[in-house]
């Protein structure tokens, strides 16, 4: 192979080299929740024979996991819901409005996402259980809003300063309040952004663990990640390998969907504004 057709394969090797890193373990993962509890431990690429006893466990009335799931359709889809419909609003002012120390304050609204989650769950655990908050749903969506919405904020706030500000000033031109510009212009040509925003969001809340566990020790309430960390194998010291990779090959397929649904809108969201 010559030096010309060598450098136009680079990148492609670069990119496969890539992609087999992030999915291998997502692919181990598929393939170890196929096999038989005896065979768990095989190193074959294909399992053999391929067994479902691993999905049956894991909807085992005693795991719980059909529960824990929706508690995390829950917990994510109002997290996102929340942030998202804060930040909207958060963000736009940001990008629009000239006030003093806006660039302060949209440092500490990053800096507060960078927190370790340990260092709030303690305290929030003690208010929490002063108010009666423990094993509920906002016990676990108010934490994780102190990270959800600094995100969507800054987010959000990088999209709406690429839209030009003649975009309202034409709107209000043609009798338009500056309310109405926002809702019936801005909000439509920022929905790429708006969108990318929310995925993003969800995925964060939806793959939660600390605050999900510190929160709640009572198995209706709790998310899919404490429930698969949870699970219980056949003996009081056995681990159940198999029904994890299943439990967290079904965690992850919603993600992968999304993902796959709605991969041109996400991708239009993040290269928004590369181009003007």
């Amino acid at each position: 192979m010559n030096r010309t057709a060598w450098r136009n394969w680079t990148p492609y090797l670069g990119i496969g080299a890539v992609v087999l890193y992030c999915l291998a373990p997502f692919y181990w993962m598929v393939v170890s929740s196929l096999r038989r509890t005896s065979d768990i431990f095989d190193t074959s690429l294909l399992p053999a024979p391929v067994s479902f006893e691993n999905y049956r466990a894991v909807f085992d009335p005693a795991q719980g996991f059909a529960r824990a799931l929706l508690n995390s359709l829950v917990v994510a889809g109002v997290t996102t819901a929340l942030a998202l419909l804060l930040a909207t609003f958060t963000a736009y002012a940001m990008a629009r409005l000239d006030f003093r120390f806006k660039r302060v304050i949209l440092t500490l609204i990053i800096a507060t996402s960078m927190f370790p989650v340990v260092s709030i769950v303690v305290p929030l655990l003690k208010l929490f259980t002063d108010i009666g908050w423990i094993n509920t749903y906002q016990a676990m969506i108010v934490p994780s809003m102190s990270f959800a919405l600094p995100l969507a904020v800054w987010n959000l706030t990088t999209f709406f300063r690429q839209m030009p500000d003649e975009l309202e000033q034409a709107a209000m031109v043609d009798g338009c309040t500056r309310g109405q510009a926002f809702r019936k212009v801005i909000i439509p040509i920022a929905a790429p952004g708006i969108f990318t925003t929310a995925i993003i969001t969800f995925i964060a809340a939806w793959n939660e663990f600390l605050i999900a566990l510190s929160m709640t020790n009572r198995p209706s309430i709790q998310t899919a990640t404490v429930a698969i960390s949870k699970f219980s194998g056949a003996t009081k010291y056995e681990t159940p390998f198999g029904s994890q990779m299943a439990a967290g090959v079904l965690v992850t397929i919603p993600l992968v969907i999304i993902v796959l649904l709605f991969q041109r809108r996400i991708v239009d969201g993040l290269t928004a504004g590369a181009a003007k």
